[in-house]
Protein backbone atom coordinates (compact mmCIF):
# COMPACT_ATOMS: atom_id res chain seq x y z
CA UNK A 1 0.00 0.00 0.00
CA UNK A 2 1.64 3.17 -1.30
CA UNK A 3 2.16 5.42 1.88
CA UNK A 4 -0.35 7.68 3.57
CA UNK A 5 0.19 11.41 2.63
CA UNK A 6 -1.34 14.12 4.52
CA UNK A 7 -1.20 18.37 3.96
CA UNK A 8 -1.22 20.08 6.78
CA UNK A 9 -0.74 23.34 4.94
CA UNK A 10 -3.31 24.02 2.54
CA UNK A 11 -6.31 26.48 2.70
CA UNK A 12 -9.69 27.75 2.44
CA UNK A 13 -12.19 30.72 2.18
CA UNK A 14 -15.36 29.09 3.37
CA UNK A 15 -18.40 30.85 2.63
CA UNK A 16 -18.93 33.04 5.72
CA UNK A 17 -15.35 34.22 4.79
CA UNK A 18 -16.05 35.23 1.15
CA UNK A 19 -19.59 36.92 2.18
CA UNK A 20 -17.72 39.05 4.95
CA UNK A 21 -14.92 39.77 2.47
CA UNK A 22 -17.18 40.67 -0.21
CA UNK A 23 -19.14 43.12 2.18
CA UNK A 24 -16.19 45.10 3.01
CA UNK A 25 -14.85 48.06 0.89
CA UNK A 26 -11.58 48.82 2.78
CA UNK A 27 -8.47 46.19 3.06
CA UNK A 28 -8.99 43.23 2.89
CA UNK A 29 -11.79 43.35 0.59
CA UNK A 30 -12.82 40.81 -2.23
CA UNK A 31 -14.15 42.71 -5.37
CA UNK A 32 -16.35 40.93 -7.62
CA UNK A 33 -15.33 42.33 -11.44
CA UNK A 34 -18.06 42.67 -14.51
CA UNK A 35 -18.39 39.65 -16.51
CA UNK A 36 -16.82 36.50 -16.41
CA UNK A 37 -13.72 37.60 -14.75
CA UNK A 38 -12.68 36.03 -11.24
CA UNK A 39 -12.79 37.87 -8.33
CA UNK A 40 -10.11 39.56 -7.13
CA UNK A 41 -8.62 39.48 -3.63
CA UNK A 42 -6.97 42.80 -2.09
CA UNK A 43 -5.48 41.99 1.29
CA UNK A 44 -2.60 44.25 0.45
CA UNK A 45 -2.81 48.03 1.31
CA UNK A 46 0.31 48.26 -1.67
CA UNK A 47 -2.28 46.53 -3.80
CA UNK A 48 -4.92 48.84 -2.89
CA UNK A 49 -3.74 51.73 -4.92
CA UNK A 50 -6.61 54.18 -6.04
CA UNK A 51 -4.39 54.86 -9.29
CA UNK A 52 -4.21 51.23 -10.22
CA UNK A 53 -8.10 50.11 -11.92
CA UNK A 54 -10.17 48.51 -9.69
CA UNK A 55 -10.61 45.48 -11.63
CA UNK A 56 -6.90 44.93 -11.64
CA UNK A 57 -6.06 45.16 -7.93
CA UNK A 58 -5.10 42.44 -5.57
CA UNK A 59 -5.14 38.92 -7.02
CA UNK A 60 -7.82 37.02 -9.20
CA UNK A 61 -9.00 34.10 -7.18
CA UNK A 62 -10.90 31.33 -8.54
CA UNK A 63 -13.44 28.68 -7.20
CA UNK A 64 -9.95 26.58 -5.49
CA UNK A 65 -10.65 29.22 -2.96
CA UNK A 66 -13.93 28.09 -1.66
CA UNK A 67 -15.24 25.15 -3.31
CA UNK A 68 -14.43 22.41 -1.51
CA UNK A 69 -15.15 20.25 -3.94
CA UNK A 70 -11.77 21.38 -6.19
CA UNK A 71 -9.76 21.05 -3.05
CA UNK A 72 -11.23 17.29 -3.26
CA UNK A 73 -9.79 16.88 -7.03
CA UNK A 74 -6.50 18.57 -6.22
CA UNK A 75 -6.24 16.01 -3.27
CA UNK A 76 -7.10 13.33 -5.79
CA UNK A 77 -4.89 14.10 -8.41
CA UNK A 78 -1.94 14.46 -6.26
CA UNK A 79 -2.57 11.70 -4.27
CA UNK A 80 -2.98 13.05 -0.97
CA UNK A 81 -6.05 11.15 1.25
CA UNK A 82 -6.11 13.50 3.84
CA UNK A 83 -6.04 17.34 4.29
CA UNK A 84 -5.97 19.72 7.67
CA UNK A 85 -7.98 23.25 5.94
CA UNK A 86 -7.32 26.33 7.10
CA UNK A 87 -8.04 30.19 7.12
CA UNK A 88 -5.35 32.14 4.60
CA UNK A 89 -4.42 35.04 5.34
CA UNK A 90 -5.72 37.69 6.84
CA UNK A 91 -7.41 35.11 8.78
CA UNK A 92 -9.66 37.76 11.18
CA UNK A 93 -7.24 40.08 12.70
CA UNK A 94 -8.37 42.73 10.91
CA UNK A 95 -12.20 42.43 12.70
CA UNK A 96 -13.52 45.53 14.50
CA UNK A 97 -13.75 44.10 18.00
CA UNK A 98 -17.24 43.70 18.63
CA UNK A 99 -17.76 41.64 15.37
CA UNK A 100 -14.51 39.16 16.31
CA UNK A 101 -16.47 36.64 18.50
CA UNK A 102 -19.83 36.25 16.48
CA UNK A 103 -17.42 35.30 13.13
CA UNK A 104 -14.62 33.28 14.23
CA UNK A 105 -17.42 30.92 16.04
CA UNK A 106 -19.59 31.57 12.56
CA UNK A 107 -16.10 30.16 10.31
CA UNK A 108 -14.88 27.86 12.44
CA UNK A 109 -18.25 26.35 12.55
CA UNK A 110 -17.98 26.49 8.83
CA UNK A 111 -14.58 24.90 8.80
CA UNK A 112 -16.76 21.81 11.04
CA UNK A 113 -19.57 21.45 9.03
CA UNK A 114 -17.44 20.52 5.61
CA UNK A 115 -15.19 18.63 6.92
CA UNK A 116 -18.10 16.69 8.75
CA UNK A 117 -19.85 16.33 5.26
CA UNK A 118 -16.94 15.40 3.21
CA UNK A 119 -15.99 12.84 5.37
CA UNK A 120 -19.51 11.65 6.64
CA UNK A 121 -20.04 7.79 4.90
CA UNK A 122 -22.74 6.01 3.33
CA UNK A 123 -22.53 3.63 5.76
CA UNK A 124 -22.33 4.53 9.57
CA UNK A 125 -21.53 1.18 10.87
CA UNK A 126 -18.34 0.73 8.60
CA UNK A 127 -15.24 2.13 9.26
CA UNK A 128 -12.88 3.34 7.15
CA UNK A 129 -8.84 3.75 7.28
CA UNK A 130 -7.63 7.60 5.82
CA UNK A 131 -6.43 5.68 2.67
CA UNK A 132 -10.23 4.40 1.44
CA UNK A 133 -11.47 8.29 1.26
CA UNK A 134 -10.63 11.57 0.75
CA UNK A 135 -10.78 13.10 4.60
CA UNK A 136 -10.75 17.23 5.94
CA UNK A 137 -9.61 18.40 9.29
CA UNK A 138 -9.36 21.93 10.26
CA UNK A 139 -7.47 24.70 11.97
CA UNK A 140 -9.51 27.27 13.97
CA UNK A 141 -9.53 30.63 13.35
CA UNK A 142 -9.09 32.73 16.55
CA UNK A 143 -11.16 35.88 17.43
CA UNK A 144 -7.43 37.88 18.23
CA UNK A 145 -9.26 41.64 17.74
CA UNK A 146 -12.42 40.74 20.33
CA UNK A 147 -11.98 43.14 23.53
CA UNK A 148 -11.22 40.59 25.91
CA UNK A 149 -8.28 38.10 25.13
CA UNK A 150 -10.79 35.93 27.35
CA UNK A 151 -13.32 35.90 24.32
CA UNK A 152 -10.00 34.10 22.54
CA UNK A 153 -9.64 31.39 25.42
CA UNK A 154 -13.43 30.66 25.17
CA UNK A 155 -12.81 30.11 21.40
CA UNK A 156 -9.95 28.00 22.12
CA UNK A 157 -12.25 25.75 24.42
CA UNK A 158 -14.98 25.48 22.53
CA UNK A 159 -13.00 24.21 19.23
CA UNK A 160 -11.99 21.29 21.59
CA UNK A 161 -15.69 19.76 20.97
CA UNK A 162 -15.39 20.21 17.64
CA UNK A 163 -14.70 16.80 16.40
CA UNK A 164 -12.55 17.80 13.14
CA UNK A 165 -10.80 20.91 14.59
CA UNK A 166 -7.16 19.80 15.56
CA UNK A 167 -5.79 23.37 16.71
CA UNK A 168 -5.83 26.78 15.74
CA UNK A 169 -3.88 28.74 13.04
CA UNK A 170 -2.55 32.73 14.02
CA UNK A 171 -0.57 35.04 12.23
CA UNK A 172 2.55 36.47 13.28
CA UNK A 173 1.21 39.95 14.59
CA UNK A 174 -0.87 38.25 17.46
CA UNK A 175 -2.71 41.11 19.07
CA UNK A 176 -1.28 43.57 17.52
CA UNK A 177 2.41 43.68 18.82
CA UNK A 178 4.12 40.69 17.94
CA UNK A 179 4.31 37.18 19.51
CA UNK A 180 6.02 39.07 22.59
CA UNK A 181 3.10 40.72 23.99
CA UNK A 182 2.53 39.23 27.69
CA UNK A 183 -1.01 40.37 26.96
CA UNK A 184 -0.61 36.61 24.97
CA UNK A 185 0.06 34.74 27.99
CA UNK A 186 -3.57 33.87 28.63
CA UNK A 187 -3.83 32.50 25.01
CA UNK A 188 -0.71 30.41 25.75
CA UNK A 189 -1.96 29.04 28.61
CA UNK A 190 -5.44 28.10 27.23
CA UNK A 191 -3.58 26.38 23.92
CA UNK A 192 -0.91 24.26 26.32
CA UNK A 193 -4.03 23.60 28.36
CA UNK A 194 -6.30 21.93 25.84
CA UNK A 195 -2.90 20.40 24.35
CA UNK A 196 -4.06 22.55 21.27
CA UNK A 197 -1.14 22.84 18.45
CA UNK A 198 -0.75 26.54 16.82
CA UNK A 199 -0.06 26.60 13.36
CA UNK A 200 1.95 29.74 13.00
CA UNK A 201 2.09 31.10 9.47
CA UNK A 202 3.60 34.72 8.16
CA UNK A 203 1.64 37.53 6.48
CA UNK A 204 4.21 40.04 4.69
CA UNK A 205 5.45 41.30 8.31
CA UNK A 206 8.69 43.39 7.14
CA UNK A 207 8.05 46.66 5.76
CA UNK A 208 7.92 47.19 2.09
CA UNK A 209 11.06 49.16 2.30
CA UNK A 210 12.57 46.10 2.79
CA UNK A 211 11.61 45.21 -0.62
CA UNK A 212 12.76 48.46 -2.17
CA UNK A 213 9.41 49.40 -1.59
CA UNK A 214 6.73 50.15 -4.63
CA UNK A 215 9.33 50.48 -7.10
CA UNK A 216 10.88 46.93 -6.30
CA UNK A 217 7.11 45.61 -6.18
CA UNK A 218 6.42 46.66 -9.50
CA UNK A 219 9.49 45.02 -10.69
CA UNK A 220 9.62 41.57 -9.50
CA UNK A 221 5.60 41.22 -8.15
CA UNK A 222 5.82 39.23 -5.06
CA UNK A 223 9.11 37.08 -5.22
CA UNK A 224 10.86 39.45 -2.57
CA UNK A 225 8.26 39.09 0.06
CA UNK A 226 6.96 35.58 -0.49
CA UNK A 227 10.63 34.16 -0.72
CA UNK A 228 12.27 35.84 1.70
CA UNK A 229 9.59 38.14 3.32
CA UNK A 230 7.21 35.33 4.61
CA UNK A 231 10.53 32.93 6.03
CA UNK A 232 11.78 36.13 7.65
CA UNK A 233 8.87 37.05 9.45
CA UNK A 234 8.60 33.32 11.25
CA UNK A 235 11.57 33.36 12.10
CA UNK A 236 11.43 36.57 13.98
CA UNK A 237 8.47 35.94 15.60
CA UNK A 238 9.34 32.82 17.07
CA UNK A 239 12.19 34.50 17.91
CA UNK A 240 10.45 37.14 19.90
CA UNK A 241 8.68 34.41 21.98
CA UNK A 242 11.64 32.94 22.59
CA UNK A 243 13.51 36.07 23.61
CA UNK A 244 10.73 36.89 26.02
CA UNK A 245 10.64 33.73 27.81
CA UNK A 246 7.15 32.40 26.05
CA UNK A 247 8.49 28.58 25.71
CA UNK A 248 9.64 28.74 29.90
CA UNK A 249 6.76 30.13 30.86
CA UNK A 250 4.50 27.40 28.92
CA UNK A 251 7.07 24.35 28.66
CA UNK A 252 4.36 22.05 26.22
CA UNK A 253 3.08 24.94 24.22
CA UNK A 254 2.72 23.22 20.71
CA UNK A 255 3.88 24.97 17.37
CA UNK A 256 3.26 24.21 13.31
CA UNK A 257 5.46 27.13 11.20
CA UNK A 258 4.79 27.30 8.00
CA UNK A 259 7.18 27.42 5.65
CA UNK A 260 9.96 24.68 7.41
CA UNK A 261 10.10 27.54 10.18
CA UNK A 262 11.60 29.91 7.65
CA UNK A 263 15.33 30.46 8.13
CA UNK A 264 14.93 29.55 11.93
CA UNK A 265 16.53 25.74 11.18
CA UNK A 266 20.07 28.17 9.16
CA UNK A 267 20.00 30.71 11.78
CA UNK A 268 19.45 28.94 15.07
CA UNK A 269 23.20 28.71 15.95
CA UNK A 270 23.81 32.29 15.18
CA UNK A 271 20.59 33.04 17.32
CA UNK A 272 21.64 30.96 20.19
CA UNK A 273 25.57 32.53 19.79
CA UNK A 274 23.63 36.54 19.80
CA UNK A 275 21.79 35.18 23.18
CA UNK A 276 24.74 33.80 25.29
CA UNK A 277 26.51 37.22 24.27
CA UNK A 278 23.42 39.54 25.18
CA UNK A 279 25.16 42.05 27.89
CA UNK A 280 21.43 43.08 28.65
CA UNK A 281 20.24 39.60 30.07
CA UNK A 282 20.95 38.91 33.66
CA UNK A 283 22.94 35.83 32.76
CA UNK A 284 25.91 38.29 31.30
CA UNK A 285 25.46 41.06 34.24
CA UNK A 286 22.28 42.95 33.09
CA UNK A 287 19.05 43.60 34.18
CA UNK A 288 16.56 41.87 32.01
CA UNK A 289 15.85 37.57 32.53
CA UNK A 290 16.71 36.88 29.04
CA UNK A 291 14.92 32.92 27.90
CA UNK A 292 16.12 30.37 30.26
CA UNK A 293 15.63 27.39 27.39
CA UNK A 294 17.83 26.97 24.48
CA UNK A 295 16.71 27.68 21.15
CA UNK A 296 17.28 23.71 20.32
CA UNK A 297 15.79 22.70 23.09
CA UNK A 298 12.69 24.54 21.98
CA UNK A 299 12.66 22.97 18.86
CA UNK A 300 13.18 19.74 19.71
CA UNK A 301 10.15 19.56 22.35
CA UNK A 302 8.26 22.69 20.98
CA UNK A 303 8.42 23.02 17.09
CA UNK A 304 7.09 21.13 14.34
CA UNK A 305 8.26 21.74 11.00
CA UNK A 306 6.18 21.68 7.73
CA UNK A 307 7.85 20.50 4.59
CA UNK A 308 7.01 23.42 2.36
CA UNK A 309 10.61 24.24 1.49
CA UNK A 310 10.83 23.03 -2.11
CA UNK A 311 14.27 21.67 -1.57
CA UNK A 312 16.46 18.67 -0.24
CA UNK A 313 18.45 21.48 1.62
CA UNK A 314 15.91 23.22 3.24
CA UNK A 315 14.78 19.73 4.36
CA UNK A 316 17.66 18.57 6.05
CA UNK A 317 18.35 21.95 7.89
CA UNK A 318 14.96 21.25 9.09
CA UNK A 319 15.36 17.86 10.47
CA UNK A 320 18.80 18.35 11.64
CA UNK A 321 17.53 21.69 13.76
CA UNK A 322 14.35 19.97 15.03
CA UNK A 323 16.16 16.41 16.13
CA UNK A 324 14.55 14.41 13.45
CA UNK A 325 12.35 13.50 10.55
CA UNK A 326 9.52 12.82 12.98
CA UNK A 327 8.82 16.19 13.61
CA UNK A 328 8.74 17.26 9.70
CA UNK A 329 5.21 17.22 7.76
CA UNK A 330 3.97 17.18 4.57
CA UNK A 331 2.38 20.37 2.93
CA UNK A 332 1.00 21.42 -0.57
CA UNK A 333 0.20 25.59 0.34
CA UNK A 334 -2.63 24.80 -2.20
CA UNK A 335 -4.51 26.97 -3.60
CA UNK A 336 -1.71 29.20 -3.36
CA UNK A 337 1.08 28.79 -6.35
CA UNK A 338 -0.98 27.31 -9.09
CA UNK A 339 0.34 26.00 -12.19
CA UNK A 340 0.90 28.68 -14.83
CA UNK A 341 -0.36 26.24 -17.29
CA UNK A 342 -3.88 26.18 -17.18
CA UNK A 343 -4.84 22.97 -19.15
CA UNK A 344 -6.87 21.03 -16.55
CA UNK A 345 -5.93 18.39 -14.82
CA UNK A 346 -2.35 19.80 -14.96
CA UNK A 347 -0.01 18.99 -12.24
CA UNK A 348 1.71 21.33 -9.86
CA UNK A 349 4.77 22.17 -9.77
CA UNK A 350 4.86 23.82 -6.36
CA UNK A 351 3.48 20.15 -5.13
CA UNK A 352 5.42 17.62 -7.38
CA UNK A 353 9.12 19.73 -6.59
CA UNK A 354 7.66 19.35 -2.50
CA UNK A 355 7.26 15.62 -3.09
CA UNK A 356 10.51 14.86 -4.96
CA UNK A 357 12.60 17.11 -2.41
CA UNK A 358 10.88 14.91 0.15
CA UNK A 359 11.59 11.25 -1.30
CA UNK A 360 15.60 12.94 -1.94
CA UNK A 361 16.09 13.78 1.17
CA UNK A 362 15.32 10.60 2.75
CA UNK A 363 15.22 8.08 -0.24
CA UNK A 364 17.46 5.71 1.91
CA UNK A 365 14.86 5.34 4.28
CA UNK A 366 11.08 4.27 3.21
CA UNK A 367 9.97 5.01 6.97
CA UNK A 368 11.14 8.34 7.10
CA UNK A 369 9.75 8.88 4.11
CA UNK A 370 6.16 7.36 4.64
CA UNK A 371 6.32 9.69 7.88
CA UNK A 372 6.83 13.15 6.77
CA UNK A 373 4.30 12.01 3.93
CA UNK A 374 1.44 11.35 6.53
CA UNK A 375 2.63 9.31 8.96
CA UNK A 376 3.61 12.22 11.66
CA UNK A 377 1.12 14.14 10.57
CA UNK A 378 -1.87 11.22 11.82
CA UNK A 379 0.13 10.83 14.53
CA UNK A 380 0.49 14.48 15.84
CA UNK A 381 -2.90 15.74 14.44
CA UNK A 382 -4.69 12.48 15.75
CA UNK A 383 -6.33 11.78 12.87
CA UNK A 384 -8.70 9.02 12.54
Amino acid sequence: MAPLVVDVHTHVYPPAYMEMLRGRKTVPYVHDPAGDADPRLIILSSDDDPSIPLDERGRPVDASYWDIDVKLDFMRRHGINCSAISLANPWLDFLEPDEAQSWAERINDNLEETCARVNRVADPEKTLTLHEKETLYAFGALPLSAPDPGIVVNEIKRLKSLSHLRGVIMGTTGLGKGLDDARLDPIWAALEETGSLMFLHPHYGLPDEAFGSGDAMNRYGHVLPLALGFPLETTISLTRMLLAGVFDRFPRLKILLAHSGGTLPFLAGRIESCIHHERKFIANGGDVPGPQRSVWDVLKTNIFLDAVVYGTAGLKAAVEASGGADRLLFGTDHPFFPPLDSKEGAEWPSVTTNYKAIHAAFDQDAKEVAGVLGGNAARILDLR
